[in-house]
């Protein structure tokens, strides 16, 4: 079975809420943990345990692991591990973009099957060119895994090469979504390679002439309700593909913890929200 479709069937089934699992100096400092690899586990752990059978997929950042070097690493391997274990999708926000080998090492890294990192997608930059993934495209489809390639974030520089057009006047991140279109045509019921699209970019997708209706992909969305968009503004922004949307909270949801129990508590919370805000105007 493709990403898409394991992703859409999550989706269905739990609502479309993604819990990041950002076990950053702060988060930890307020569970009352040291900063420390053996703190990194305990949070990890909490996350998982509360999110499985809750949320459709849960997104770890790697930067909060690999900043604990080897032993930070082992956590976040045995957090992939115990994802695929209890059937719980994850999304490893990786970040990476590179040209050739060095890309395909990447996509091995992260999405072969049997990798000490294998994740069920992985969050990849373009900005090498869209070209430049191919690599991972290809592994991917493979192996029924999914990416999520940037394409309009909501931090202020952003805009300074997503916004940047081409001598035909194309917008880089309209170029970026028309190659997942692409690539994702014929897919049902929804293709495997999604957009990172922050839920605050405001005009940008109109602006830029971005037809989100065509992606027939997932759309990774941080922003959503207390960090700043509404029902509004996600009508302004996703349009018809609100449907697609993959609602990605983090702070919200994790400064409940460390009790597993308000974890789980404001999961569903931030489910409930997340699915009432996605609603099809009347």
């Amino acid at each position: 079975m493709t990403f898409g479709s394991r992703l859409a069937l999550a989706m269905d089934e739990h609502g479309p809420l993604c819990v990041g699992i950002d076990p950053h100096p702060g988060l930890l400092e307020a569970w009352g943990l040291p900063d420390n690899a053996d703190s990194l586990q305990l949070f990890a752990d909490a996350v998982i345990d509360a999110a499985t059978g809750r949320a459709a997929a849960v997104k770890p950042n790697a930067a909060f692991f690999e900043r604990h070097g080897s032993r930070g690493m082992g956590v976040l391997e045995n957090l992939l591990g115990r994802c695929r274990e209890q059937g719980l999708l994850s999304v490893l926000d990786a970040k990476r973009g590179d040209i050739g080998s060095t890309m395909q090492a990447y996509a091995e890294a992260f999405l072969a099957p049997g990798a000490p990192f294998e994740a069920d997608s992985v969050t990849l930059s373009p900005y090498l060119g869209v070209g430049s993934l191919q690599p991972a495209f290809d592994l991917a489809a493979k192996h029924g895994k999914g990416v999520f390639v940037l394409a309009l974030t909501s931090n202020a520089e952003g805009h300074t090469v997503q916004h940047a057009t081409s001598a035909d006047g194309v917008a880089v991140a309209a170029a970026v979504t028309a190659a997942a279109a692409e690539l994702n045509a014929g897919a049902e019921p929804l293709g495997s390679i999604g957009l990172v699209i922050g839920a605050t970019v405001g005009s940008a997708v109109t602006d830029l002439g971005i037809d989100l209706s065509a992606l027939n992909g997932p759309i990774l969305a941080p922003g959503v309700g207390a960090q700043g968009a509404g029902p509004a503004e996600l009508e302004q922004v996703f349009g018809n593909a609100r449907r697609c949307v993959l609602v990605n909270q983090s702070r919200g949801v994790l400064q409940a913890g460390p009790s597993v129990d308000r974890l789980v508590e404001a999961i569903d919370s931030a489910s409930t929200e997340a699915q009432s805000l996605l609603q099809t105007p009347s």
